[in-house]
């Protein structure tokens, strides 16, 4: 299968779907191409590069305007025209996203826990820590206590600060000393891994046709890169971002999410510099062109000056 053939049944399949997120769409192509490049984009090229994925210009300016009033984006106006770039709470949330989708997978774990307290918040203040951290991968072990084997710290005060719960929670670390074979019980107890690994094995069977495609097409045209890089990392971190990422000594045999992460880095490997090549070309800020991307970007899944077309098995 060419790759324009490949990305344009991807696109069908988004197209599809039986309610169009574009405001979902619009906050990854944000956080995955242009937070990286400055974080500022002029409305008439965002509209522009989402007419790739039969996102209409009325559609768009919805999305931006519902994603301004909930905190994500914020909007300066020069002139005629409207620029958008991240909110402060914005920047914070993607960073924190940012760590979680391009980050490798956590291998060796020490048997240390984190645990966080919940019994001195009151019930409004256990329902947000419970949502927000969560999202960091935490798992209930009870009514009052979160759990996660290998959190990133950093991103935890971040939250803990932004909710304003860090005088009331107490964060702890406990070791494992007796029954290590449980562990793969207590995390299937806390994390719903099956359904997890489920929709890994969706997302490799819905892009391994892109995968193959590209491997086969010596050059992947600019346009149909972005919208490739787009809508991979639109479905990886749909799954991701409900991914506790645990320690593979806490997972189950054959996980589903490794192959999931070749995949995805091998693919964005491939696609990435036309896709930027395309960016550069497209999208226009209030003093030109986008900038380069920052040095943190080139660090994404590991180095992305790393030969792409890895031979890789992806279940």
């Amino acid at each position: 299968m060419k790759v324009e053939t490949a990305c344009r049944k991807l696109v069908n399949e988004y197209q599809s779907q039986p309610t169009l997120r574009a405001g979902s769409l619009i906050t990854t192509v944000f956080g995955d191409a242009i937070a990286p490049r400055g974080g500022h984009v002029w409305l008439g090229s965002l509209i522009e590069a989402m007419t790739g994925f039969g996102i209409s210009e009325r559609l768009v300016r919805t999305s931006v305007f519902r994603l301004a009033q909930d905190g994500w984006l914020q909007s300066e106006q020069i002139g005629r025209r409207s620029y958008y770039s991240l909110s402060e709470g914005g920047k914070e949330r993607f960073a924190q996203a940012t760590h979680r989708i391009y980050g490798a997978p956590v291998v060796s774990w020490d048997g240390n826990w984190c645990l966080l307290l919940l019994s001195g918040l009151d019930t409004a203040a256990k329902e947000i820590t419970r949502k927000e951290c969560g999202w960091l991968g935490f798992g209930p072990l009870s009514a009052n206590v979160l759990a996660h084997p290998a959190p990133d710290l950093a991103d935890l005060d971040v939250t803990i600060q932004r909710i304003d719960v860090a005088r009331d929670i107490v964060v702890l670390s406990g070791q494992t000393v007796r029954n290590e074979a449980g562990m793969q019980r207590l995390a299937h107890n806390c994390w719903n891994l099956d359904a997890i690994d489920r929709r890994y094995g969706q997302f490799v069977k819905q892009f391994r046709p892109l995968m193959d495609a590209v491997r086969l097409d010596t050059e992947v045209p600019e346009k149909t890169a972005f919208l490739i890089r787009s809508l991979l990392i639109q479905e990886y971190r749909k799954v991701l971002l409900r991914d506790p990422l645990l320690p593979t000594d806490l997972l189950p045999s054959a996980w589903q999410g490794t192959s999931a992460y070749q995949l995805c880095r091998n693919l964005y490997r491939a696609v990435y510099q036309p896709a930027d090549a395309w960016l550069s070309a497209v999208m226009e800020t209030a003093d030109g062109p986008l900038p380069p991307p920052d040095s943190a970007f080139m660090q994404r899944f590991g180095g992305l000056h790393e030969a792409p077309r890895q031979e890789v098995s992806y279940g």
